[in-house]
Formats: structure tokens, sequence, C-alpha cells
């Protein structure tokens, strides 16, 4: 950089300023990761949290769904009735954090008449409910990863900026203040030299 710059006082000046700038520009983005990071944490303790919920249900879900086979066989389930999901309202909280859009989401199912069962069971009572549950707990989770992904995505991107003032423009600027500054230097001891060769002649 410094090779293409004429050694004088107004460019040292706005190469001091230049530095200023970009230092400026770091410490904003380093700021910004951090707030990121910390809210990269707080969205991912929710996330394990609702995971954790959600596997032990789908868990029972599961042991239930199996009690409800072995009562009435694969085929006697298939009939069963199905849970009605038309009506279903999906609710969602918009929110922007540093220009990443984080959402959150939940799932409202009406009640609504089914059909009777040919065959009703506790089994099959309690499957159905594990698995009504299991469908109002997936939205959230769903919005949580996607918050997940979008916060990742924007540390990235103001990780490698970051990274590019830190290791590549501030580093440069830094040499670049330092030839000026040697030639400046330089040339002062020529003139000074000069003005004395000068005196002496006189």
């Amino acid at each position: 950089m410094a090779e293409q710059l004429v050694a004088t006082a107004s460019v040292l000046m706005e190469l001091r300023e230049e530095r200023q700038v970009v230092k400026d520009g770091y410490r904003f983005l380093d700021e910004k990761r951090l707030l990121l990071a910390a809210e990269i944490l707080r969205q991912l303790e929710i996330y394990e949290r609702l995971q954790r919920d959600y596997l032990l249900l789908h868990r029972e879900a599961a042991t239930a769904l199996a009690h409800a086979a072995a009562r009435h066989g694969l085929q006697g389930l298939q009939v069963y009735p199905a849970e009605q999901l038309e009506g279903a309202e999906l609710q969602q909280q918009r929110r922007r954090f540093l220009g990443v859009q984080l959402v959150e989401c939940t799932l409202t199912l009406h009640d609504a008449t089914a059909a009777a069962a040919v065959d009703p069971s506790p089994e099959a009572r309690r499957c159905a409910r594990l698995f009504h549950e299991l469908t109002l707990r997936s939205p959230p989770l769903a919005a949580i990863s996607g918050n997940l992904e979008r916060l990742f995505d924007e540390y990235r991107r103001t990780e490698r900026r970051a990274r590019a003032l830190e290791d590549v423009l501030l580093p440069e600027l830094e040499q670049a203040l330092n030839e000026i500054t040697v030639r400046l230097e330089e040339l002062d001891q020529e003139e000074a030299v000069r003005v004395r060769l000068d005196y002496d002649k006189r």
C-alpha cells in the first residue's frame, strides 16, 4: 500500500484517520460477534430444552402406538379416525436481532368433531392424545431451529468481516503508516542537512 502513496504530512493524516475508522469498524464487529454468540447460546438453551421434552414425549408416544397396535392390530389403527387439522392456526411472532429475523411459533388446533371409532379403547385414545401433543410441540422447535441457522450464518459473516479488518486491513495500514513516517523523518533529516550545508557555505 505504502509504495503507491506519496510521503506527505497530509497523506499521513489521512492514513491515521482511515486507521481509526477501521478500528472503530472492528470494535463494532467484535461487539456484534459477542452479542450474536450470547443470543445463540440463549436460543440453543431453549432448543435443547424443547428437543429434550419432545424426544421424551416421542418415546412415550411410540410406546403408546405399540400398545394400541397390539390391541387393535395395524389394520384396526388404520381405520381409527384421524385428527382433524382443518382450521389449524400457526401463530408467528417475529422480531429482529442485529438484522437477524427471529421467529416464535405456536400452533392452535381447534376441536373438531371426529368420526366415532369402531372399536374405541384407552390405548388408542392415549396414543391419539400423545401424537396430538407432539403435533403442537413441533412448530416451536422448528422455529428455534431456524433461528439458530440464521444466527449462525450472521455470526460467520460477522466473523469473516472482523477477521478481514484485523488480519488484513489493519496490518496493511500500520505498515503504510510506519513506512511513510520513516520516509518523512528521512526527508526532514535530509532537509536539515541541506540547510546546514547551505549555512556553512555562506
